[in-house]
């Protein structure tokens, strides 16, 4: 059967005390709305329906790209008004599976239980919890047969059903031919004159039709509304990712102190220290050690490399049993061959540098091509932008390059050169030979150092 998604994301989250939407606040760097959306796009779903509500412009912008189609509630009227503002964008007949954007921890293997448990002779299937402290939440019912036959909200409960631990998360998956006709009977019957979804489960039972549950662990459900919930999540998310890292075999020296804002694809025998933060996409080689506070960002590095303290890596790939760092910049559009080497305080930038090459350092690589066994001294630089335009430098195999030294691009070394420490150079030099250019030296006998006056 076909799914329809939707996204509850209209709520202003006025306690966040913020003037961002609340489903925009990060969560290991993505908003918590496209967590969300990722986790359903896991399901293969016809559509996803995002319904927005404060500050709408910011979200469609923020999530633009994405093929999200947008219902727009304009007066906040619970989340039973929420999904009815959704019916005429359904595709008939599609089952409907409604979700929080608030909610970023849910998984897709969960939801794909929900959904299958709705799928078998249930008209209505909801996701609920046992909660440890289940005060606020509503409470499951069951009947003899393992059915829910209703939630009762706490200020509705009894001192029984306040004991009852089993509660609600809100996502609920309702069958395509039957969601029409329940979501019609919603009403606002009620103090707070709002259209509770939660209904769906009375008129569902009304009607004789079966209304099963899945449970799931409480931290998946979890919702945010406020910073300081906001930052319970994070670190339950951090918790997660070190944990599936281990699990895949990677050395983590501290599990605490690390944060995966993407993915990390990891071989065997890798060990991380502590205080290490990954963006994006990052892939690490067999026997890579990452050493403490580093950042790697939607990055490759080979095996066997090694990436000391301090290091930052954006968009590069590094290749084989490099050496990086400590200190080291490796900028976007990089490639490092096998056994390279970029040293303290070196920046690299859209830059090749090629096999058994070395910028040990304080140098400024950018806009170069690099070829083998280069030796880059101490204080060098590329001198790559003119005000208005890049210029590439093309250095050859086995160029020794001298200390304190400026190649003023668009210049090519030729292959074995060598360039005296202190040059500036302006010009394409030969292969093999010598290059250099410094003003003479001069000794001025008899000059005397300015002394202060101490009287």
């Amino acid at each position: 059967m076909s799914l329809s998604i939707i996204i509850l994301a209209a709520g202003k989250g006025t306690r966040m005390k913020s003037a961002r939407p609340k489903v925009l606040h990060p969560v290991a760097g993505q908003p918590m709305l496209q967590h969300v959306v990722d986790t359903g796009r896991e399901l293969e779903p016809d559509q996803i329906l995002v319904v927005i509500g404060h500050e709408s412009e910011q979200i469609e912008q923020t999530m633009q790209g994405q093929g999200l189609e947008y219902v727009l509630q304009e007066q906040q009227l619970g989340t039973g008004h929420a999904v009815m503002q959704c019916r005429d964008c359904i595709k008939h007949g599609n089952d409907l599976l409604i979700l929080y954007g608030d909610v970023p921890l849910i998984r897709a293997s969960t939801l794909q239980a929900l959904i299958q448990q709705g799928r078998e002779n249930n008209v209505v299937s909801l996701l609920t919890f046992k909660a440890d402290n289940p005060q606020g939440y509503g409470r499951i019912l069951r009947d003899r047969t393992g059915h829910v036959n209703s939630i009762i909200e706490e200020k509705d409960a009894s001192e029984d059903i306040r004991k009852i631990r089993e509660c609600n998360s809100g996502i609920m998956y309702i069958k395509g031919s039957e969601y029409e006709e329940l979501l019609s009977e919603l009403d606002n019957d009620n103090v707070q004159k709002e259209y509770y979804l939660t209904d769906v489960v009375k008129h569902a039972v009304a009607k004789k039709h079966l209304v099963s549950a899945v449970q799931c662990e409480e931290t998946e459900v979890l919702g945010v509304n406020n910073q300081v919930q906001l930052a319970q999540i994070e670190s339950i998310y951090r918790a997660q990712q070190a944990d599936a890292l281990m699990q895949q075999g990677v050395k983590l020296v501290d599990p605490l102190r690390i944060d995966v804002r993407g993915k990390i694809a990891a071989g065997a025998d890798v060990s991380i220290d502590v205080n290490c933060i990954f963006e994006g996409q990052v892939e690490l080689g067999d026997n890579v050690t990452i050493e403490a506070n580093c950042i790697i960002r939607d990055s490759r590095i080979g095996p066997g490399s090694v990436i000391h303290a301090m290091s930052v890596i954006e968009k590069a790939t590094i290749g084989d049993s490099n050496d990086i760092g400590p200190f080291a910049r490796i900028r976007p559009d990089t490639t490092t061959e096998s056994r390279a080497k970029i040293g303290n305080f070196v920046e690299v930038k859209k830059s090749h540098i090629g096999q058994g090459s070395k910028v040990n350092h304080l140098s400024y690589i950018g806009d170069t091509q690099m070829g083998r066994n280069v030796n880059i001294g101490a204080g060098t630089i590329t001198c790559n932008y003119d005000g208005a335009f890049k210029h590439q430098t093309k250095i050859g195999d086995d160029v020794f390059v001298g200390s304190d030294t400026q190649l003023v691009a668009p210049v090519t070394l030729g292959e074995g050169c060598t360039i005296g420490a202190g040059s500036t150079i302006t010009k394409n030099t030969e292969a093999g030979e010598l290059a250099l250019s410094r003003s003479k030296q001069l000794t001025l006998k008899g000059w005397q150092r300015p002394v202060k006056n101490k009287g």
